[in-house]
């Protein structure tokens, strides 16, 4: 029987995250938005209360809670701001490979770290000319005859990478190979050959650090190879897979702070001598964004279900995320709209929401990519 009342255990949960994105993160989103600047104590307060890591598995010493338990925090954060909460989360997205393909060595290092100390993680697959067309990288993996390989090449858009304390990056023994010869590894912030580039002077989720990292000669011992050759596009494509439902999650979390800002400013603001709430045009704007809350909030709650009950269907996951993000673009867009002139000014957060939405099209697969990954399951 399909049951979509929440426990008291989820209950509880959201109230947690829903109290610290009002108390520590919507104080501070447009200070750190326009500095750029992203609040490590404000992570550090989030790890100590749980929201960090939620779905990390208990036997690591993370929580282990569910995948759609992980979605409710992030939609409660996303609320508070999408740059924080990104930043805040995308641990989820480094330590995921590794729960799907580490060794038992690796896992207990790695995720037991990530238990242990309020660190980051990065996940990185982007390159300057290899986004979306994840089998297109060109960072070279070259063995080095000890069972270890030696990475040359540059990452690009990668989230944290200023802050984290490992990566997980993707590399390939030949860009010839497409797919066939992309492998993953474990790479620590401090080996010699690691260059981190400047914060990228982004147009949203400015609080979230975004950067480059280049690596020259950078030596990846048999124990930090992730995955061999061969076998890391897999591994990316089912990890996006598993993270593809937190996107949509993040677009809830724009979309209600957007439908809660315009509800309040539509029975405040008048026009024509009364609340512009009263005016038709207004409240099918209005009517659109709880629409559209509504329908990604149930994507989202079936592709977590999916994940948590061991259900294999990625286009449910493509679904979430591209509804979601697409979702969330129209809504903001509406939001500046009911908003008018006031919406374009920093005065109110509408325009930063427009701005923080542009970005759920763009990563971990563009909407026009997720559109061709529907079309591919279609035709199969």
């Amino acid at each position: 029987m399909i049951d979509f009342e929440l426990t008291e255990e989820q209950r509880a949960l959201i109230d947690t995250a829903r109290r610290f994105a009002k108390e520590r993160i919507i104080p501070i989103a447009a200070e750190c938005d326009e500095k750029a600047h992203f609040p490590m104590e404000v992570f550090k307060d989030a790890w100590n209360l749980g929201l960090v890591n939620p779905t990390l598995p208990s036997e690591y010493g993370g929580a282990g809670l569910s995948d759609v338990d992980g979605t409710l925090i992030t939609e409660e954060l996303a609320y508070g701001c999408a740059g924080i909460q990104t930043s805040m989360t995308c641990n989820t997205l480094g330590f995921t490979p590794i729960k799907l393909a580490g060794s038992d060595e690796q896992k207990k290092k790695y995720l037991g770290w990530l238990s242990s100390e309020p660190i980051m993680v990065s996940y990185a697959t982007s390159e300057p000319g290899a986004g979306s067309d994840v089998a297109g990288l060109q960072t070279r993996a070259t063995k080095d005859g000890n069972g270890g390989y030696v990475l040359n090449g540059t990452k690009q858009w990668i989230t944290n990478a200023n802050y984290a304390s490992f990566y997980v990056i993707f590399a390939t023994v030949d860009p010839a190979q497409r797919h066939k010869g992309i492998g993953a590894f474990i790479v620590h912030r401090d080996q010699p050959g690691i260059r981190v580039g400047k914060h990228e002077n982004k147009l949203g989720q400015r609080a979230s650090d975004t950067a480059a990292i280049t690596l020259e000669d950078v030596k990846i011992p048999e124990a930090q190879v992730l995955a061999q050759p061969g076998h890391g596009f897999k591994l990316a494509m089912e990890t996006f897979n598993q993270t593809r439902p937190d996107i949509g999650a993040l677009a809830i979390g724009i979309m209600r702070r957007c439908l809660d800002e315009c509800v309040a400013y539509a029975k405040e603001r008048k026009t024509f001598g009364t609340p512009i709430g009263n005016h038709q045009m207004v409240q099918a704007m209005l009517a659109e964004m709880a629409i559209r809350i509504e329908a990604t909030s149930l994507l989202v709650r079936k592709a977590a279900w999916n994940l948590d009950k061991g259900i294999r269907n990625p286009v449910v996951s493509s679904y979430a995320k591209a509804y979601g993000a697409d979702s969330a673009m129209a809504t903001a867009i509406d939001a500046v709209q009911v908003f008018g002139g006031y919406g374009y000014t920093k005065e109110y957060p509408v325009e930063k929401l427009m701005r923080d939405a542009k970005l759920l099209q763009i990563y971990e697969g563009t909407s026009q990519v997720q559109r061709m990954v529907i079309a591919k399951h279609l035709l199969a």
